[in-house]
């Protein structure tokens, strides 16, 4: 038995690495939810395929287990595995033992692409977990406040408000939190890399009263340019 659990990209078939292509077209069995499962189609052909939802994905992978025998299970992760599914991933080893891991290109990547803003002077923070937020709210605060870029992505939970998190919410949070957000510059990214690809950019606060999908990625720009050639110091000297 061999179980892997990989990164297939944001959504765009485009986006899938060569490794993972040749990890799911050599397996025997996919596991996955509907949206991942699509990125990867015209790999799975001919493959015994289980598409799973959050409430019956215990189920599909206890009933996989005693039937695996030697065969090879592929769990496809939209995105990067490492990235806002660690949950997931953690199970997956209780269950199968030894998972091998394969990371992939996550939306957080291709977002701070498009909005220029570089990872390496920026702060990347995931709401979308099951666990309490309100560390990560004030994580996203400091970050802000000590001038970082912040890559974000939201947590929808609409059938408990308490819990759902997207930038309408966040917008409202940050104002009420005594930031300037009439002045904060934003990105919002859906669906990105596929063909229903949408972005805004404006301010924080147009942000209050819009609804976004639950494939929706954040990016505060407070990115100025800071070029090599403001460190001539290291090669005139």
């Amino acid at each position: 038995m061999k179980v892997y659990a990989v990164g297939v990209g944001p959504g765009s078939p485009k986006y899938v690495t060569e490794i993972v292509k040749e990890i799911v077209q050599n397996c025997d069995v996919v596991i996955g939810y509907k949206y991942t499962l699509k990125t990867i189609e015209e790999l799975i052909v001919g493959k015994e395929i289980y598409e799973i939802t959050m409430n019956d994905q215990e189920d599909s992978y206890q009933k996989i287990l005693p039937e695996l025998g030697d065969r090879t299970l592929v769990i496809p992760f939209t995105g990067d595995v490492n990235f806002s599914e660690s949950e997931v991933v953690d199970r997956l080893i209780e269950i199968f033992g030894e998972v091998e891991i394969v990371p992939g290109i996550s939306s957080i990547q291709v977002a701070a692409s498009r909005a220029k803003v570089p990872l390496d002077k920026s702060k990347v923070i995931t709401m979308h977990v099951t666990t309490p937020i309100e560390d990560k709210k004030l994580e996203l605060q400091k970050a802000l406040i000590d001038g970082f870029s912040v890559v974000l992505v939201p947590r929808p939970w609409p059938k408990q408000p308490d819990k759902h998190f997207m930038p309408s919410e966040i917008a409202v949070y940050l104002r009420e939190h005594n930031f300037k957000t009439e002045k904060m510059k934003v990105h919002v990214f859906e669906a990105i890399t596929t063909e229903n690809e949408t972005s805004f950019e404006g301010t924080v606060k147009e942000l209050e009263g819009k609804e976004f999908s639950d494939l929706s990625v954040m990016v505060f720009n407070q990115v100025s340019l800071d070029s090599y050639m403001n460190y001539r110091w290291q090669w005139e000297n």
